[in-house]
């Protein structure tokens, strides 16, 4: 590999590394240090920056070309994908309200196992018994976190598990929703981001609207707080944009390792932060938890080098843009 093409992937993969870890402490930080405790309409900030932001990119600017969807498809296609995709970033950040980043983190990595499990209890797919055995450090560690989290919350907990299966069910439902259609995180973005506005809006403002109101008038300095609000919205848009960056600049390996290293980094640095009491078995299991996902990307990358046409062996991703959702938690969904 070229020194300028080594170069050009580091600085990919630092970014990226940034934008996620700086959205998810911004986040917590809403939830925790602002009080803002409304993460339906903190998501739906997200979804309208990112709407804002997917249309400069791809109309105003042309960094993107918009790969174009006929009307009927927008509905038929990408509404059912962009509810689930809405209840993906709503559950995630509910779970941030409520459990440690550390946490959060960790029960995210448990979706290449809720995948698996999905794609073999609903559409009867089979799997190597390598892929069954690469799961089970990442099983294992998620259950020793869990038990051993000092700040444990059933209800984070659950939202940050059903956040998994969310995840999951939006990437089995891509492969036959979006079937013909080369989507890339912009032009996902370009056309999600909108129809989840108009899904969430009214119910953040039913269910939010006046607790938002009290907090407003309560609150010592609500307009640099809202500025910080709209900010990490800003930052979530961001985010997408590295993912298509890192993408193009790694390879599918290089692209997985850098997934479960930006985890570990994204609980290192929330630690330091926030301070939340972690013990030395969590911190084991956490590790088990990164350790289990690297090792579940490798075993999917080196059996999708098998021959094609091998008997009874799973569809396994056959680029970067199959591996993303499968592997680490931003995917396409990011932190939008």
């Amino acid at each position: 590999m070229e020194e300028g093409s080594v170069f050009r992937s580091v600085l990919a993969i630092l970014q990226w590394w940034g934008f996620n870890v700086t959205v998810i402490i911004m986040n917590k930080w809403i939830f925790q240090k602002l009080d803002f405790k409304f993460p339906l309409s903190v998501s739906c900030v997200h979804f309208i920056c990112s709407s804002i932001g997917a249309y400069i990119v791809i109309k105003i600017l042309k960094l993107k070309p918009l790969i174009v969807v006929e009307a009927e498809d927008r509905w038929r296609r990408i509404f059912p994908m962009s509810f689930v995709f809405c209840i993906n970033i709503v559950l995630g950040n509910v779970s941030l309200r409520y459990i440690p980043v550390s946490f959060m983190q960790t029960i995210k990595s448990f979706t290449p196992a809720t995948t698996v499990v999905l794609q073999w209890l609903v559409w009867r797919k089979y799997f190597e018994w390598r892929i069954w055995a690469s799961l089970v450090p990442i099983v294992g560690g998620i259950l020793l976190t869990s038990v051993t989290e000092l700040s444990f919350n059933m209800f984070g907990f659950c939202a940050a598990l059903f956040g998994c299966l969310a995840t999951s069910t939006k990437t089995i439902l891509a492969e036959s929703l979006l079937h013909g259609y080369k989507f890339d995180s912009i032009n996902t973005v370009y056309y999600m981001a909108p129809f989840a506005t108009m899904i969430l809006g009214i119910p953040a403002l039913l269910l939010e609207g006046n607790g938002i109101m009290s907090w407003f008038e309560s609150h010592p300095s609500p307009w640099s707080a809202l500025i910080i609000i709209f900010s990490s919205g800003v930052l979530a848009f961001c985010l997408n944009f590295s993912i298509f960056y890192v993408i193009h600049s790694t390879t599918a390996v290089t692209f997985n390792v850098a997934g479960n290293l930006k985890v570990a980094v994204a609980v290192l640095v929330s630690w330091l932060i926030f301070r939340n009491p972690i013990s030395y078995m969590n911190a084991v299991g956490c590790g088990i938890t990164l350790v289990g996902c690297t090792f579940y990307g490798y075993v999917r990358h080196m059996l999708s080098q098998q021959t094609p046409g091998t008997p009874r062996t799973p569809r396994t991703p056959r680029n970067k843009m199959e591996l993303l959702p499968l592997v680490n938690n931003d995917k396409l969904q990011g932190k939008v």
